[in-house]
C-alpha cells in the first residue's frame, strides 16, 4: 500500500495554510512507538469541522493510546447549551483521525465514552492492526480540500451515485441521512430556518456569542470565523463582529437563508440518530466527517443550517417536516460552489494536554 502525499500550501497573504500538513511517504513514523504515530495522525484530526470553528477538542497522549477530550472552554452555551454540537465536532475529529490512519494502512482501536471519572473523556484510541482494505485514499486527500461554503451554490445536481454512497456511509456508522431534493420540501425546511434565524438574532446573548467567534484570520488564536466566511474581506472582520453584536438582523438573515435554500441549494441533508445522547452525538460527528470528505473528494461542498435544531421549540417541527424517525442532529445543504480559503487551525501542540 502506498500512502498519499499531502503538500503544504500558502494562503493569499503568503502565510502558512494551517489546514494542510506536509506529509511524505517517509515522514509517517512507521517504526516509532504508538505515541509517536498517534501524535503524527493528530495533524489531520485537528482539521475537522466544528461549530463557529471553535475546535472544541483536546488530546491526551499516552504511551499506547490517545484520549479525545471535550474542551468545555470552547463551548457555545447559548446556541449549544447541552454541548451536543461540541460532541458532534469531536466525533468529526475522531473520524478524521481514523481516515488518516487507514491511509497509512493502520486500523484504530476506538472505545467511545470509556468508563472514567473524567466527564470530558469522549473516546480512547490506540493503534490497531495493519490493514490492506484501507479506506479510499480520496477521503484522505480531501481533508485539506474540504470547506464550509456559505455562498449560494450552483444549480448543478449531486449525482445519484454520490448520493447513494453518502447514505450508505452514514448508515454504516449508525446514522440516518435524510436527503431532500424536492423544491416544496426544501421550501418547508427553509421556512423553519428563517423562523429560527429570527428567534436567534432577537436574542442579544446569541448575537454576542456569535460575534465573539468572528475575527480576522490573522488573529493569533487561529480559531473562529473570518469575514470572508460571510462574504466580506477579512480585514472587515472586526466591523462584521460589531454589527452582529449590535443589531438584530434576523429578518434580513432569514430572507437571505430562505433564498439560499430555495434557489441555491440543490439538496438538503438531515443527519438523524436513534437516541439523543453523547454516544449518538459522536456517531453523528463521525458520519458528518465521512460524508463531507466524500463530497469534497467529488468536488462538492456543504454548509450548515442547524438553526431549527438549535432552537429547541423548532426541532420537533423539523423532525415532522422531513419525516425523521429519530432525533435530528444536523441540517446541511449540499451542492457545488466557488473556491474559498481554508479556515484557520490551531496547531497540534495547542490541543495537547
Amino acid at each position: 500500500m502506498k500512502p498519499v502525499v499531502v503538500g503544504r500550501a500558502s494562503d493569499p497573504f503568503g502565510e502558512p495554510d494551517m489546514s494542510t500538513h506536509f506529509v511524505t511517504n517517509t515522514e509517517f513514523p512507521f517504526e516509532a512507538p504508538q505515541k509517536g504515530q498517534l501524535r503524527f495522525l493528530l495533524s489531520f484530526a485537528i482539521q475537522a469541522p466544528s461549530g463557529h470553528n471553535t475546535q472544541p477538542w483536546l488530546f491526551r497522549l499516552n504511551e499506547d493510546h490517545v484520549d479525545l477530550l471535550a474542551d468545555r472552554t470552547r463551548a457555545l452555551p447559548v446556541v449549544d447549551p447541552y454541548d451536543r454540537e461540541l460532541a458532534i465536532s469531536c466525533g468529526a475529529a475522531l473520524d478524521h483521525l481514523e481516515v488518516a490512519a487507514r491511509n497509512y494502512g493502520r486500523e484504530l482501536s476506538i472505545e467511545i465514552c470509556p468508563e472514567s471519572a473524567d466527564a470530558d473523556l469522549l473516546a480512547r484510541i490506540s493503534m490497531g492492526n495493519v490493514v490492506t482494505d484501507e479506506l479510499s485514499n480520496d477521503l484522505f486527500t480531501a481533508i485539506p480540500k474540504r470547506r464550509t461554503n456559505r455562498t449560494q451554490f450552483e444549480g448543478k445536481q449531486i449525482p445519484d451515485a454520490l448520493v447513494d454512497r453518502c447514505e450508505a456511509i452514514a448508515t454504516d456508522l449508525g446514522v440516518e441521512l435524510i436527503l431532500i431534493k424536492d423544491r416544496i420540501e426544501r421550501l418547508n425546511v427553509a421556512e423553519l430556518v428563517a423562523e429560527a434565524d429570527r428567534v436567534q438574532f432577537a436574542d442579544h446573548r446569541f448575537r454576542r456569542e456569535l460575534a465573539s467567534w468572528v475575527h480576522s484570520r490573522r488573529r493569533s488564536s487561529q480559531d473562529g470565523m473570518s469575514g470572508d466566511a460571510f462574504g466580506m474581506p477579512d480585514m472587515l472582520s472586526p466591523i462584521g463582529a460589531l454589527v452582529i453584536r449590535t443589531f438584530d438582523m434576523g429578518k434580513g438573515i432569514a430572507a437571505g437563508d430562505r433564498k439560499k435554500i430555495v434557489d441555491g441549494s440543490p439538496m438538503l441533508a438531515v443527519f438523524s440518530t436513534s437516541n439523543d445522547d453523547v454516544r449518538h452525538w459522536i456517531a453523528a460527528g463521525r458520519a458528518l466527517s465521512r460524508v463531507l470528505l466524500t463530497l469534497a473528494a467529488a468536488g462538492a461542498t456543504a454548509s450548515y443550517l442547524n438553526q431549527p435544531i438549535e432552537v429547541e421549540s423548532l426541532r420537533p417541527q423539523l423532525r415532522e417536516t422531513v419525516s425523521c424517525e429519530g432525533s435530528p442532529q444536523l441540517l446541511l445543504r449540499f451542492g457545488y460552489g466557488t473556491s474559498l480559503p481554508p479556515s484557520v487551525r490551531r496547531s497540534v501542540d495547542e490541543v495537547l494536554v
